[in-house]
């Protein structure tokens, strides 16, 4: 039964991630007196672009054409580390922590790889910006994984999970805000949301993301979009799992999953709700700024650890 609920997990991931893109769309486009797309909108594109064929240059490697399925595979690996309304994840085990961020760098590597291999201004452009920013991302994202990680006791997302779900609300908040803080910020950048980048937009001085993009068509392009979807879905459940992760089930009794189901949906969207929100009220840093803001959530990852260490278990 619990191998049946961790399948379920990831099925849930592959199915919902689209959603929340729509929700945060759907908030911003409210905010603008529009109507804004329905939730089946979503899930339309996606289906349109896999029966949709595919341009590709006469220059792309193997690498232009695998990088979509490693992209998408390794956001599915992230996504079976990482327990949403259930105790347990499919793929989860004692460091499944540190591996959760190298699924997440090794599509990322594979992207900018990609990028520059059709030899475009654009790819190469997107290319750096992405790389700049991930490594001042990454260290900030491990340094509040081992700041949670050293409280809870366990390198295990499982076990950081169920050990703060025991707390009480106010220990967690105490010593863990300012890892939410820089988990947060971090959040922004892998979504290649406002205010780091603008995914609405195709200008040149503002592109990261889709300017690595610019060239995959059909289903590859669906592909990766999905994938983006599914790795700002895992941020936004390990947000609200790790720092607000009561409701989640622990047996396998109809009431008590579908309550955890319920509930952990509220939290996605309610979160989901926020990062529209700030959207809506922050313009988009210049690139030279984003660095300070990568900045200010490593100081905040610093602080978090080092409170631990000091104060202890």
């Amino acid at each position: 039964m619990n191998l049946i609920l961790s399948i379920a997990q990831i099925v849930l991931v592959l199915i919902l991630a689209p959603s929340v893109s729509w929700w945060i769309k759907k908030i911003k486009a409210l905010s603008q007196n529009r109507i804004g797309p329905t939730i089946l909108q979503v899930y339309a594109d996606l289906g349109k672009l896999f029966q949709k064929g595919m341009v590709i240059s006469d220059q792309a490697s193997w690498i232009f054409r695998a990088m979509p399925y490693i992209l998408f595979s390794s956001a599915l690996m992230a996504a079976s580390l990482v327990p949403l309304f259930f105790k347990s994840s499919l793929l989860g085990f004692s460091g499944d922590l540190i591996l959760f961020v190298y699924f997440l760098a090794l599509g990322r590597f594979f992207l900018t790889l990609a990028a520059l291999d059709t030899g475009t201004t654009f790819g190469g452009m997107g290319s750096s910006r992405e790389m700049a920013l991930s490594s001042l991302a990454e260290p900030a994202l491990l340094l509040s994984f081992f700041a949670l990680a050293y409280r809870a006791g366990t390198l295990s997302i499982e076990g950081i999970v169920l050990h703060f779900s025991l707390e009480a609300p106010f220990p967690i908040l105490f010593f863990t805000s300012m890892a939410f803080g820089s988990m947060l910020i971090v959040t922004f950048v892998e979504s290649g949301r406002i205010p780091v980048d603008n995914p609405a937009t195709h200008l040149e001085l503002t592109m990261i993301h889709e300017a690595m993009i610019l060239e995959y068509s059909g289903r590859c392009l669906a592909l990766i979009e999905w994938a983006h979807q599914i790795k700002q879905f895992l941020f936004l459940s390990l947000l609200v799992n790790i720092f607000s992760p009561w409701g989640l089930a622990d047996s396998t009794m109809g009431i008590h999953l579908l309550f955890s189901f319920l509930f952990f949906l509220s939290k996605i969207f309610g979160l989901a709700f926020v990062i529209g929100w700030v959207e809506i009220h922050t313009a988009k840093l210049r690139l030279f700024r984003v660095p300070d803001l990568l900045a200010i959530a490593f100081v905040f990852a610093v602080i978090s650890l080092l409170g631990q260490l000091m104060i202890g278990r």
